[in-house]
């Protein structure tokens, strides 16, 4: 079955993009969910008339990205976290700390923003990326300090 995305996904492709799916995953589950449309002429022209709309809506987001970019810029979160001998943590510090440590300063950060590799397992200053927008990135420094 040909389907239009209405929105982007990482598997299937971009929004707008008319692709071809097994018919059941079509039926199922694509566009039960609100993820695409069956391609039709009158599918093209009400995905289009949509569109308009995203484009406006992804401006303001990606907006509001870049504003919050420039705050994640200026602060840095301190955490501090027990340590035993050499300076080695008890457990580790995840993208959750980090976001509730960023929630402390006012700002609102989903934890799956946060592109932590793997969690931070010994004391420092860390940068780490953070992915705002698909076209806006940001770094938050984090100091990581014993109680």
């Amino acid at each position: 079955m040909r389907i239009i995305l209405k929105q982007d996904d990482e598997n299937l492709g971009d929004a707008g993009q008319i692709i071809s799916v097994k018919d059941g995953f079509a039926r199922n589950y694509l566009i039960p969910r609100g993820v695409a449309y069956e391609a039709t002429n009158a599918n093209l022209k009400r995905f289009e008339e949509e569109k308009k709309h995203l484009l406006l809506k992804s401006e303001k987001e990606k907006k509001q990205s870049e504003m919050l970019a420039e705050k994640l810029e200026k602060v840095s979160c301190t955490i501090s976290v027990a340590v035993g001998e050499e300076d080695k943590l008890f457990g580790s510090v995840t993208s959750q700390d980090i976001a509730d440590a960023l929630q402390e300063k006012g700002i609102e950060l989903d934890k799956r923003i946060i592109q932590l590799e793997e969690p931070i397992k010994s004391l420092g200053i860390y940068t780490i990326p953070a992915r705002l927008h698909p076209e806006v990135n940001a770094n938050v420094k984090v100091w990581v300090v014993k109680k």
